[in-house]
């Protein structure tokens, strides 16, 4: 399965106000919406071929608003149409010969997509589901007017806010915009509606409170306000430990770093006691479990294992959760080897693994002065912390 990303970009957004452009241009912390939209979907790990389909006075203004973007160079840009319907056919047709099987396609006005949200589509079209909406139940009371006066309360069983991406496999809405086009069909006000017109059957998945559109100058006012840190960022911290033994041999290897002794750690993997705890601290700060849920030491694979592999993996779990890592911190407690002479090799091989700048790692070292089992050598501790910024709002 490979999944496509559509990025409907082409609108005017009069709502927001015509006389500062575009909406999906207007910035919002410091940067353009469209660039906020396409990095969520730039650094999610699922994603394939990457089309965003534009207005054709609007080319210089996204140039702009991707300059700069990491992965930009990914992104292939198309014309859209009179009509939204148009434009996402223009943006499937781009799609040919991509070997693209899926596609999601997303409202460039929405730039707080959820990563967590788009793992739940995805695991949906894994399964063998044709189209996949997000959509939020509705909680408000509805009312239906009539001539400024309400006609009737609309029970809200059953009702949902639909949100997108929507998502399906390629070859089936490519067929149905396609007939909808021949046919006339230009009435349709999502995908999924051409979807279900088509008989296809549209599975609903829990959406994100936070995938808001964009749409009126407040929806840019508050998003601006969000982004700009006088909104609660939402900041995580996790910690973690660990100790390993040591038996005789001829050597340890702790952050990464191989240093000679007269003694090993024992362990299932190379027993990095360091990245280990370092591994624990950064899954707390998504809740993605500890070490041994992932790397079980009953698992022979992970016999004699790096374990940078660990470590590799728990970055991968956050970013997936729409982290940015901002800072790890690991305190060796040992009376033997002396640290300080590969401190800095130990931060540079955090630093390579976290893909983070040395500058936000850090490494210290202490004795138990002689007191308990590591005062008496018989094993090295280590304390770990990791912070964490994750996109969206915290709940």
């Amino acid at each position: 399965m490979q999944i496509a990303i559509v990025i409907v970009a082409a609108g005017r957004g009069e709502r927001a106000g015509s006389a500062e452009g575009p909406k999906q241009y207007r910035r919002i912390g410091g940067r353009p919406v469209i660039a906020h939209t396409l990095e969520a979907f730039l650094t999610w790990p699922q994603s394939g071929p990457i089309v965003t389909v534009i207005h054709p006075d609007d080319a210089a203004l996204f140039a702009d608003a991707t300059a700069g973007l990491a992965g930009a160079e990914r992104v292939k840009t198309t014309f859209g149409g009179a009509t939204r319907q148009q434009s996402v056919l223009a943006g499937l047709e781009a799609l040919s010969g991509s070997g693209a099987t899926h596609v999601m396609i997303h409202d460039g006005a929405r730039p707080f997509v959820d990563p967590a949200m788009l793992d739940r589509i995805a695991d949906r079209l894994a399964a063998g589901d044709d189209a996949v909406l997000p959509a939020l139940a509705v909680t408000d009371t509805l009312k239906r007017g009539a001539e400024g006066l309400v006609a009737e309360t609309v029970s809200r069983d059953g009702l949902f806010a639909a949100q997108t991406p929507q998502s399906f496999r390629l070859s089936r809405l490519l067929d149905a915009h396609r007939r909808a086009a021949a046919e006339g069909r230009d009435g349709f006000t999502d995908d999924c509606s051409i979807a279900e017109w088509a008989g296809m059957p549209v599975r609903l998945v829990e959406g994100s409170p936070d995938n808001v559109k964009l749409t009126v100058r407040r929806d840019i006012t508050m998003a601006d306000e969000r982004l700009s840190g006088t909104a609660l960022p939402d900041v995580r911290t996790g910690n973690g430990y660990d100790v390993h033994q040591l038996e005789p041999g001829d050597g340890v290897t702790l952050c990464g770093v191989f240093i000679p002794h007269d003694q090993k750690l024992k362990g299932h993997s190379d027993a990095d006691v360091a990245l280990h705890a370092l591994t624990d601290a950064l899954l707390a700060t998504c809740g993605a479990g500890d070490i041994g849920d992932h790397f079980p030491p009953s698992d022979p694979q992970w016999k004699g294992a790096a374990s940078r592999i660990f470590l590799a993996r728990a970055a991968e779990i956050v970013r997936a959760h729409g982290g940015t890592i901002m800072n790890a911190d690991v305190s060796l407690i040992a009376e033997a080897p002396k640290v300080g002479p590969h401190r800095l090799e130990m931060r540079e091989t955090m630093a390579e693994i976290l893909q983070i700048a040395l500058e936000r790692c850090s490494v210290k070292a202490t004795t138990n002065e002689t007191i308990g089992f590591v005062g008496r050598r018989e094993g090295i501790a280590a304390i770990a912390t990791a912070t964490v910024v994750y996109q969206g709002r915290p709940s």
